[in-house]
């Protein structure tokens, strides 16, 4: 098989399989009531500073609207906080409970131990290769998704 159809095949399996590998890894009988999808979104929330739902839809590339569903969602399961802001009660901030840093706990050492294991078998050369020829991957993506947002 040539370098073409070697890397297609690659890709496209890793599109196909990642998700739902990591699904398999992260939803375990303590977080069995959500999402991989959910997962992300308290990702995209994180540990830091109260977040907007406009700066985390942002993030994940989604609408307010969308986000809305998933947010109240995550609400009623206690992953989620939502507090009125106190200059402007009509912002809403979203921060993590104790139960949603568990769980983007959790998720996180998925990662870590995804990419320490990919790490480990690279040399220096082959972790810069690597990470560039990712970043330019994504950097197409990220034109896609804008050229389609302009359509």
């Amino acid at each position: 098989m040539d370098d073409y159809g070697i890397l297609n095949e690659v890709l496209v399996r890793l599109f196909r399989d990642i998700m739902d590998i990591e699904e398999k890894a992260i939803i375990t009988s303590e977080y069995q009531d959500i999402t991989n999808n959910d997962m992300h979104v308290i990702e995209a929330i994180g540990i830091g500073a109260p977040k907007n739902m406009s700066a985390i839809a942002k993030e994940l590339s989604v609408t307010v609207g969308t986000l809305t569903i998933a947010m109240n969602s995550l609400v009623k399961k206690g992953y989620v906080v939502r507090e009125r802001g106190q200059e402007d009660r009509r912002v809403v901030y979203i921060s993590l409970s104790d139960r949603g840093r568990r769980a983007y706990a959790h998720h996180a050492r998925f990662h870590k131990e995804m990419i320490d294991a990919l790490m480990e078998k690279l040399d220096g050369q082959e972790k810069r290769v690597l990470i560039q020829a990712l970043t330019k991957l994504d950097q197409w993506f990220r034109k896609k998704e804008y050229e389609n947002r302009m359509e």
